[in-house]
């Protein structure tokens, strides 16, 4: 396919990071949007995976706009990993979308509105993440420019907000460590 770029098609990401392979890409043969969206989390991928699949509860961005109000939640529920064919997300109290491909802890790809995204998670030196995420879509070109725009918004608020949440749970699990690790400590001093 030829390279058309589109305004808002890209956030956060390297060029190597638009040129990778993402699991959404075996599901549209020659999309008219393709976009890519990208974080870097200072949290391992163990750490941020729970976040990513907690997607399947709320959206994670805007909540005023796509979930009537309603917070998304700021704990983690506990949920199962996902499986294929269930449900995408939750907004406004709707169920949508569903789950097409699942590799635990590397990558959630689902369907939306005709849209295919893949979360890709890509484990960093000192226990960081990059968290990635690639849109595809056919679609008109004109239309391709809006969705473009409007899931930039979107989407950059959602990985910013997985992002925030996976490094306070990252920091609240370390808390708990480096107290036993300083009592450990008084205890060999003493």
């Amino acid at each position: 396919m030829e390279n058309v770029y589109i305004i808002g098609d890209r956030w956060g990401v390297s060029l190597g990071e638009t040129l990778r392979p993402y699991p959404c890409d075996d599901f549209v043969t020659s999309p008219t949007l393709q976009a890519w969206r990208g974080v870097h989390v200072e949290a391992p991928a163990e750490v941020v995976w729970p976040w990513v699949t907690q997607v399947r509860l709320a959206p994670y961005s805007y909540d005023w706009i796509d979930n009537r109000g309603r917070r998304s939640p700021r704990e983690l529920a506990g949920l199962p990993e996902p499986q294929v064919g269930e449900r995408f997300t939750t907004a406004a109290g709707r169920e949508l979308g569903r789950i097409v491909s699942v590799d635990p802890g590397k990558q959630l790809t689902a369907t939306i509105m005709g849209a295919f995204m893949s979360y890709v998670l890509v484990p960093q030196e000192h226990d960081t993440t990059r968290l990635l995420l690639k849109i595809v879509m056919r679609t008109a070109r004109w239309a391709a420019l809006g969705l473009s725009v409007g899931d930039l918004i979107m989407t950059r608020r959602q990985l910013l907000n997985l992002k925030q949440l996976a490094e306070h749970h990252q920091g609240a699990l370390a808390a708990p460590r480096s107290m036993k690790c300083a009592r450990e400590l008084l205890r060999v001093e003493r």
